[in-house]
């Protein structure tokens, strides 16, 4: 049995990943729909919308999670509102979640923790969530400073412990699901292919920025300080890689970029998978293709191994 899909509930091991802002009931809701599992967030800072938006998806009756980034939760508000409210599953990130644990168990919650280094992905499993979303570098958003990518922090991961491991970075459709079950996930979460779907809330500016983008049409940016982020290149993150250092004002605008169309607003957050993304798609004809193309992988090596060759 897939322990993600034991856990989450979802017909699919597909995540939605909590973009701020993005991540709402509108997308979230088209991602569970489809059969992967949706998830609002709550790094906006925006705490009654986003309850409201979570009390929506609680009336959809549909599978999804809540994330809770530690580092960003202004008090328990969002924790003891997300325990009241019959959720079953909730990530969490940036920060430890030891003091989280505890409350989020005790209302029947399954707890997984997003991570981006081995000595992270240790520690969370001391402290006793029940899986792990491993972060590699290549994906979008706020990352560690010290770059290790999908491919090897998996592995790296999986050697060390035996809970469920959702894989994030770099995924967009089923050759990376396959690649991250093969490394030993039993689950993907998608981010910036979510972005780019026609049920994603953000501009089609946005969008369109993330289908022209290349493989190398990222930064990593801010790495001399904190947070350190992924996003793509623009004149205004040029400018940011330049000095090597983000403004403290650097996000004031993301509304801008997200919603107004904005590119040079403030960085755009996206992952390195952006240059394997060539078209807006709906979110069911992105979960279709992501199962399809995972199934027609696995039994062309399911083949090999049986036939005992390397093709």
């Amino acid at each position: 049995m897939n322990r993600v899909l034991a856990h989450t509930g979802a017909r699919y091991p597909i995540v939605q990943a909590p973009m701020g802002w993005i991540a709402r009931s509108a997308l979230a809701s088209a991602v569970s729909r489809a059969g992967g599992l949706g998830i609002i967030e709550t790094s906006s800072g925006e705490t009654a919308n986003c309850q409201r938006e979570i009390t929506l998806m609680v009336q959809s009756g549909l599978p999804f999670g809540v994330n809770l980034p530690i580092r960003f939760l202004k008090d328990d508000a969002m924790l003891r509102f997300v325990c009241e409210s019959g959720i079953r599953f909730v990530t969490t990130s940036a920060g430890s979640p030891a003091k989280f644990i505890a409350p989020l168990k005790a209302a029947g919650i399954v707890v997984y923790h997003a991570v981006p280094t081995l000595d992270t992905a240790l520690k969370c499993v001391d402290a006793g969530v029940d899986g792990l979303v491993v972060e590699g570098a290549e994906g979008g958003g706020f990352k560690n400073p010290e770059e290790v990518s999908s491919l090897v922090l998996l592995q790296a991961i999986r050697e060390r412990v035996d809970v469920p491991l959702i894989a994030a970075g770099g995924i967009v459709d089923g050759r990376g699901m396959a690649a991250a079950f093969a490394l030993g996930a039993e689950g993907i979460q998608m981010g910036t292919r979510f972005v780019a779907s026609a049920e994603s809330p953000v501009h089609a500016h946005y969008k369109q920025a993330i289908v022209d983008a290349e493989v190398t049409g990222t930064w990593v940016l801010n790495t001399k300080a904190t947070p350190c982020i992924r996003a793509l290149k623009t004149g205004r993150t040029a400018a940011m890689r330049e000095t090597g250092l983000m403004p403290p004002d650097a996000f004031s605008g993301i509304q801008k970029v997200y919603f107004g169309g904005d590119m040079e607003a403030a960085p755009a957050l996206a992952g390195q998978s952006a240059g394997l993304i060539h078209e807006v798609k709906s979110v069911q004809l992105i979960i279709e293709e992501t199962v399809a193309g995972f199934h027609a992988v696995s039994a062309r090596l399911g083949a090999l191994a049986a036939a005992g060759n390397f093709g």
